[in-house]
């Protein structure tokens, strides 16, 4: 490999490396973090040898970028730089000084740093496992999680009426046969796992569920189950409770079961176990003092890491029933680990094997399919997406409709200012619509419009990021709305919440607008799917205006026209899962913006983390 420039200073480059570390660092394998973490660690033993402490760094590196370990025997063979996408370097890392393999799998098995297998000893910061490296904490995490999650498929749940339970399942469900064996399992099983894509009815069968378990309790004369409903961000949590309120109003069950159902609230996974960030302990609910719950559902499990999860378990109790619920299509968590789409395993495929069947797993995952909340031309762009058809997904694209639009151009084109008419016409109209709401102080139809129509970005910054496009967007609202000025002193200025903050009831990720409630007086609302949460300017600290936002903040949210916004094919942040997960924030109306390039790019990028856990739990 040659390379003709090098950013002295770059943030990956470890100055003091040199030798095996120095080049490889130098090529943007590894990063200066990774560098200095493995040669504090060889320092702790007197010192450790040059692919060692390679291999130490690339394990750092791997937890750094989402994966649980490295594979020390194809590490060379597939491992891609973390430099700019612009920077001047030759791509041909084999022609890096590689170690031999079977040598360096011996170097490191040999050093004191290492525990070698799973009953090495424990006091190793460093684990080998056949070829796989791990970082000792995420390969015990990972063990955990395998181990927990079997006990539960295979335990038996508490007792229940089956005559009461197949009439609550005719009474509440409709002919969806999936939604209908999801609740069956969560009574029958002490581990359920339901997943779909959006618009499948994952939290209403939640609810219903959940009033299935109440009304067992009731019919028994016993007290009701203590249930606990989480997410791994605020605001999934709130959506999560909304939802099952929202259900529980029109559900055909007893005054107390809706009762219970109404009195529910739902908190991070961090509240619930009780986080504590000056104790050594980190949380208050372990497996030393398990929670009190009988049943924990967590939603959007796509977003929760590895390690939150092997904590959750330890705490949940054994006899507990557990309901994991999310999409393995959509964007995983932003740690370590891709633990929902492990845990659905091979059950995502409608062709699931025969081995895959007789895992101790199958009875205990249900993959809801039937969509409700789209289109059916959204619904086919987002399937090719998920079978990685490219050409099937161009094709839908191209073919269109009153549905799904294509402005088929990369965004620094020329020609994208006339051709993004369309979309500058789609916006000013919304905004007109919310700001019109918003002086007269109609808060619901003021909220339903800043649904209507959302620009979401793939990234933040760049040529097609968030924060490029809300300079457009306000540029065009300036040009054809008199007087707009955006800030939080005018009524119909749209925001989005950038921090939690639990104590007035706002998560990251919220979107409101201001509006007009009466004499002058301004309000930030937020739909809270009842009562619109209303709240002064004056408190809200960390918000931003709101025109476009990134796909990652728009996750668990819809919109009645959503506008995907596709960065260059080169953007290492375009993958399947992120163009899938854009494209299904879209209920009437999808827009994609973007290069058939980008298009075929992103579906040939499935994110691949490296994990065991899906190995653990469904075999080889």
């Amino acid at each position: 490999m040659t390379r003709t420039s090098i950013d002295a200073f770059s943030p990956h480059r470890a100055v003091g490396a040199s030798g095996l570390l120095g080049e490889i660092c130098d090529a943007e394998v590894i990063a200066s973090a990774d560098v200095h973490t493995a040669t504090t660690l060889g320092a702790l033993v007197g010192g450790a040898p040059e692919p060692v402490l390679l291999a130490v760094a690339l394990a750092v590196r791997a937890v750094r970028l989402g994966h649980v370990y490295v594979d020390l025997s194809t590490v060379a063979a597939t491992v891609t730089t973390e430099g700019d996408d612009d920077i001047d370097v030759e791509h041909d890392l084999t022609a890096l000084p590689w170690p031999e393999a079977s040598s360096w799998l011996t170097a490191v098995g040999t050093s004191p740093l290492v525990a070698v297998g799973p009953e090495g000893p424990s006091d190793r910061p460093l684990r080998l496992v056949g070829t796989r490296l791990y970082l000792d904490r995420y390969w015990r995490h990972e063990r955990h999680i395998v181990d927990d999650l079997l006990m539960r498929a295979g335990a038996d749940a508490p007792s229940f009426d089956k005559g009461l339970l197949l009439d609550g399942i005719d009474r509440m469900f409709g002919d969806d046969s999936l939604q209908r064996r999801a609740a069956m399992t969560a009574i029958e099983r002490s581990l359920t796992v339901i997943a779909g894509g959006p618009g499948t009815g994952k939290t209403t069968t939640v609810a219903k569920l959940l009033a299935l378990l109440l009304e067992q309790a009731e019919a028994a004369g016993e007290p009701p189950p203590r249930i606990a409903l989480s997410a791994p961000t605020g605001k999934a949590a709130a959506r999560l409770a909304e939802a099952v309120h929202a259900e529980a109003a029109t559900l055909n069950t007893t005054p107390a079961v809706r009762h219970s159902l109404l009195e529910l609230q739902a908190s991070t996974l961090h509240r619930l176990l009780g986080w504590r960030p000056d104790s050594r302990s980190r949380f208050r609910h372990d497996a030393t003092n398990q929670l009190p719950h009988t049943v924990v559902v967590v939603d959007e499990t796509s977003m929760v890491p590895l390690a939150m999860m092997a904590l959750l378990l330890a705490a949940v109790r054994p006899s507990a029933r557990l309901v994991l619920v999310g999409d393995p299509l959509q964007l995983a968590s932003v740690e370590a680990g891709a633990v929902l789409g492990d845990v659905v395993g091979p059950a995502a495929s409608p062709d699931a094997s025969a081995s895959a069947a007789s895992s101790p797993m199958a009875p205990s995952v249900v993959v809801l399919r039937r969509v409700y909340r789209f289109g059916e031309a959204i619904g086919r762009v987002a399937a090719t997406i998920e079978s990685g058809h490219a050409d099937a997904t161009v094709a839908t694209l191209r073919a269109g409709g009153a549905q799904v639009t294509w402005i088929e151009l990369e965004v620094t084109d020329p020609r994208s200012e006339g051709a993004l008419r369309p979309v500058a016409d789609l916006v000013v109209e919304a905004a007109r619509a919310v700001i019109t709401a918003a002086r007269r102080g109609d808060v619901d139809a003021a909220l339903e419009r800043l649904r209507s129509v959302q620009v979401i970005c793939a990234h933040r910054r760049g040529p097609a990021g968030g924060v490029l496009w809300r300079t457009t967007i306000e540029r065009w609202l300036r040009s054809a709305l008199t007087g707009y000025e955006p800030g939080l002193r005018q009524a119909g200025q749209a925001v989005l919440v950038t921090k939690n903050d639990a104590s007035i009831g706002v998560y990251n990720g919220d979107t409101g607008v201001v509006v007009d409630v009466g004499g002058g007086r301004l309000r930030v609302a937020f739909d809270r799917h009842g009562e619109p949460l209303l709240l002064s300017p004056t408190r809200m600290d960390s918000v931003e205006a709101l025109s476009a936002m990134t796909i990652h903040k728009a996750q668990g949210s819809q919109f009645g026209t959503a506008v995907v916004v596709l960065p260059h094919p080169s953007s290492r942040a375009l993958t399947r899962e992120l163009l899938y997960t854009g494209v299904t924030r879209a209920q009437q109306q999808l827009i994609v913006v973007g290069s058939e390039a980008a298009i075929r790019a992103a579906i040939a990028r499935p994110v691949a983390r490296a994990s065991g856990l899906r190995e653990g739990l469904w075999g080889a």
